[in-house]
C-alpha cells in the first residue's frame, strides 16, 4: 500500500463503480476481496501516516465547528476533557494539528474540520488565565465528503463518541454525499455494509430509550438489534416506555446519591424483560395475627414475589411477623427444586 497521507485519501477522487452484475476488478483477477479488519487497518494506516505540513497558529475564536463532524461540540466540558487540557498546558499548545480550511465567504476566516476537543480545551485555556496559547493547525483545501471522510477516520480512533453520536452523524452523511447508498458510503469509508447499517439503526431508537441510559455512551449499536424489533409491536412499546421512564427515575436518583448508575447491558436486560410475558401469577393473600388480612402477594413464573401492603397500623414487628411465613414457603419451594 502506498504511503499517501490521510488528507491524500480524503482528497481521492471516487473509485469507478463497476457495471451492475460486473464482478470487482480484485475478484476478476483472482485476488480475494479486501475484508473488514484490512479495511479498518488500511483507514488507521492512513490516519498515522500524516505527512509533515507547514502549520500555522490562529486563535479558536478565529474557527466556526463544521457541523459534519460526529462530535457533538456542546457535550464537550472540563470534567470530560481535564487530561487534554493538563496535556496542552504542559505542552503549551495542541501537539497533533488541527485540520482546519478556508471560509471566504463565512463570518470566521477559518472552519475547524478535525480536532474539537483540541479547538475547546484551548479554547478553554483562553479564557481561563492562558491566553497566549494558539491552535496549532493545518490549512486544507477539502470538499464537504472529503471533510466529513477525513474526521471519520480519526474519530473511529476515539472512544470518547458515542455510538449514537456516529449514528446520528452517518445518517446526515449518506444522505448529504452519498445519494442514499449505504453500500457506496461504506465503500469509501472502508468499513462494513452491515456495521455502518448497526450505526444508523440505533439513530430509530426514540428519545425514552435513550433517557434510560446513564449516558449515551451505554447505548451501543448493536443493542438496536434487540430493541428495534420490540418497538415495532404497539404493546411492547408501551411496556418499553414504562420501563425505561422506571429507570430513568432509578438513574437519577443514584446520580444524586453518588452511586454507581444500571450499567448499560443490564438496562437492555430490563427493557427486554419488560416485554416478556409473565404468564399465570399466583396470588395469596397476607394475614397479620389474628387472620386480618394486610394485604397480598404475587408470583410469577420466573418466581419473582410482589408484595402489595394495607397495613392499617400494625406496628413494623406485626408486619414482618405476618411477611415471615411467606419468605419462608418462597424459600422451601425454591430449596426443593435445586
Amino acid at each position: 500500500m502506498s504511503r499517501r497521507s490521510l488528507i491524500s485519501e480524503a482528497l481521492a477522487s471516487v473509485p469507478h463503480e463497476p457495471a451492475a452484475g460486473a464482478a470487482p476488478s480484485g475478484e476478476a483477477a483472482g485476488v480475494p476481496r479486501t475484508n473488514f479488519t484490512n479495511k479498518r487497518l488500511e483507514a488507521f494506516g492512513e490516519a498515522a501516516r500524516i505527512v509533515k505540513r507547514p502549520t500555522i497558529r490562529l486563535k479558536p475564536a478565529e474557527c466556526s465547528i463544521w457541523p459534519g463532524n460526529a462530535r457533538d461540540y456542546s457535550l464537550l466540558d472540563e470534567h470530560r476533557l481535564r487530561s487534554l487540557i493538563d496535556s496542552v498546558l504542559a505542552e503549551g499548545g495542541n501537539r497533533v494539528p488541527t485540520v482546519v480550511r478556508r471560509t471566504p465567504n463565512g463570518l470566521l476566516p477559518y472552519e475547524l474540520v478535525t480536532g474539537t476537543r483540541r479547538h475547546w480545551a484551548i479554547s478553554w485555556l483562553n479564557a481561563n488565565h492562558y491566553p497566549d496559547i494558539d491552535l496549532i493547525a493545518i490549512i486544507e483545501d477539502l470538499d464537504d465528503e472529503a471533510a466529513f471522510r477525513l474526521a471519520d477516520i480519526e474519530n473511529r480512533e476515539r472512544e470518547d463518541i458515542s455510538d449514537l453520536e456516529r449514528g446520528l452523524n452517518y445518517k446526515a452523511a449518506v444522505e448529504s454525499y452519498y445519494g442514499g447508498v449505504q453500500l457506496r458510503m461504506a465503500e469509501r469509508l472502508k468499513i462494513s455494509k452491515s456495521q455502518l447499517s448497526r450505526y444508523i439503526a440505533l439513530t430509530d431508537i426514540p428519545p425514552f430509550i435513550v433517557s434510560a441510559f446513564h449516558s449515551p455512551m451505554d447505548l451501543q449499536a448493536k443493542y438496536a438489534e434487540k430493541l428495534l424489533p420490540l418497538l415495532r409491536d404497539p404493546a411492547n412499546r408501551t411496556k418499553l416506555e414504562a420501563a425505561a421512564d422506571q429507570i430513568a427515575s432509578e438513574q437519577s436518583f443514584r446520580r444524586s446519591g453518588d452511586e454507581q448508575p444500571i450499567s448499560g447491558p443490564e438496562v437492555l436486560a430490563r427493557l427486554v424483560q419488560a416485554t416478556v410475558a409473565k404468564g399465570r401469577v399466583q396470588k395469596a393473600m397476607i394475614a397479620a395475627t389474628g387472620g386480618a388480612s394486610i394485604g397480598q402477594v404475587e408470583k410469577d413464573q420466573q418466581k419473582v414475589l410482589t408484595l402489595s401492603l394495607s397495613p392499617n397500623g400494625l406496628s413494623t414487628d406485626e408486619i414482618l411477623e405476618a411477611l415471615r411465613p411467606v419468605i419462608e414457603q418462597a424459600k422451601i419451594r425454591t430449596g426443593r427444586r435445586r
